[in-house]
């Protein structure tokens, strides 16, 4: 089965690009579009896209609440990621806070994109660990990591648990974390498991992003 791909952007050419470079794959399918967010519930539920690209500034509903609107109504969402024109935009900051599983520069190369959407879709690995690590460093308030400190302290990971949550924010996938290790994969994918489910994350950027900010792993 085909990954299927909801665009959503207001610029019309942004979503005729994203379009001709997924639908070059064979195993991507772009099942429809959307100009802005808040077009965006209707059409998850209709079409059921694996993944939403979705633009992080829109005029009447941006990415941030399309993403927290679809994530929050919509069930079994599909993954969110984020396009954004600059990586360390704090919009982008809080669409990954709100639910968003990734992002996307609109600049990437043609190769990039596709694989970008793959890696989302699959679950499997955080996108430019590299600057989530930034913004958690220059957007994470406060209050934010009050809330991560105490998530974190209730959560009571195991040791094994709290290796594989810092080499889940330094961005290695299942396979990388396990050759590290020296485990088999489906050790490491129970033991990711686990760390989501601790802190009641929807998914790794979010359980990587409460590590950042709860002080557990350095965003600097």
């Amino acid at each position: 089965m085909p990954v299927t791909v909801l665009l959503v952007d207001d610029e019309p050419l942004v979503r005729a690009g994203l379009r001709a470079v997924l639908e070059a794959q064979p195993d991507i399918e772009v099942v429809g579009e959307a100009a802005d967010g808040a077009a965006v519930i209707p059409l998850v539920r209709r079409l059921r896209p694996d993944v939403v690209a979705m633009d992080v500034r829109m005029p009447l509903l941006d990415g941030i609440e399309a993403t927290r609107a679809v994530l929050r109504t919509v069930e079994d969402p599909p993954k969110i990621l984020v396009i954004t024109t600059f990586e360390n935009d704090e919009y982008v900051y809080e669409a990954l806070r709100a639910g968003a599983a990734g992002f996307l520069l609109k600049r990437a190369r043609p190769a990039e994109i596709v694989h970008a959407v793959r890696l989302v879709a699959e679950g499997e690995s955080l996108l430019f660990p590299a600057s989530v690590r930034q913004l958690a460093a220059e957007y994470g308030d406060d209050g934010g990591n009050r809330v991560a400190r105490a998530v974190m302290e209730r959560a009571q990971l195991t040791e094994r648990e709290a290796e594989v949550l810092r080499l889940m924010a330094r961005g290695l996938s299942n396979a990388e974390i396990a050759a590290r290790l020296v485990v088999g994969t489906e050790t490491v994918k129970s033991h990711v498991s686990a760390v989501l489910a601790k802190l009641g994350a929807r998914d790794r950027t979010q359980a990587v992003i409460a590590a950042y900010e709860s002080g557990f792993v350095a965003p600097g």
